[in-house]
């Protein structure tokens, strides 16, 4: 597994891989693109908001679902002058891992117990969103309080270049036994997909984007085996978490609501 261990997040967590713990035979492999982190809500000691959600350490678990957030966010310390780091909105931990459940794994009769999650980057980036923060309000700060500096990169597609990465990638879905391979959005097909399969795609819309095409399933030969590929939007997507497209919104809500009626 390749990993940094010396980025850090605003108040000193080291950044680590949130990978696959449950290492059974599973009947899907989902591929997403990165780690989210856990996020919480800033305030300095008068309870003025600093920063709504301000990423402070690696998910306990790969596409977390938030569920225990709170005591996540007590694990960390900060000095009483910074002030205090508190629950923020209740959809600021674990939307991917939430909409995964249920827009993605339940309308294919699935759960995780069948499926094995991977990221290709196992490892949480910066947003834009996030950087802005840092700069603006945990910076000045560090340097008053001495404070850990923020060392956690912005995301880079450059770094779907990995061949190492792709090749760990490899070995899990080989490993996981599954037969399904569930694609989340463009980035997981240019970085992963077309550098094993017997067939190339540009992105998520070759291979359709029409109520009739997406969310079919493909079959795909990957460095030798024939795997079901079904290829559906990012969660960002899916459940509009920030910036997204309505189309590909519409797209997979018709996808949950087929499925969902074909299952009842």
């Amino acid at each position: 597994m390749t990993t940094t261990n010396s980025y850090i997040f605003p108040f000193g967590q080291i950044l680590h891989p949130v990978v696959q713990t449950d290492l059974l035979p599973k009947k899907a492999f989902v591929l997403g693109v990165y780690a989210s982190a856990v996020h919480a809500r800033w305030i300095d000691k008068e309870g003025n908001q600093l920063v709504a959600a301000l990423a402070v350490a690696s998910e306990p678990e790969i596409f977390w679902t938030g569920h225990d957030a709170q005591s996540q966010i007590d694990q960390i310390a900060i000095p009483e002058e910074a002030g205090k780091l508190i629950l923020p909105g209740s959809n600021l931990n674990g939307p991917s891992g939430r909409a995964l459940d249920e827009l993605y794994l339940k309308p294919l009769n699935l759960n995780r117990n069948d499926t094995w999650l991977c990221d290709l980057i196992p490892e949480t980036r910066l947003n834009p969103n996030q950087k802005n923060a840092i700069k603006r309000f945990y910076n000045p700060l560090a340097k008053k309080y001495n404070l850990p500096k923020v060392t956690i990169p912005e995301f880079r597609q450059s770094e779907l270049n990995s061949e190492i990465r792709r090749k760990e990638i490899l070995e899990e879905l080989f490993t996981s036994q599954a037969e399904i391979l569930i694609l989340l959005g463009d980035l997981p097909i240019k970085g992963f997909l077309n550098y094993f399969s017997d067939k190339k795609y540009e992105n998520l819309a070759s291979f359709g984007e029409t109520p009739d095409s997406y969310g079919q399933e493909h079959e795909i030969e990957i460095s030798g085996k024939a795997f079901k590929v079904i290829p559906l939007c990012h969660p960002r997507q899916a459940q509009r978490l920030g910036a997204s497209s309505v189309a590909w919104y519409e797209l997979h809500k018709h996808w949950v609501n087929q499925k969902t009626t074909k299952n009842s």
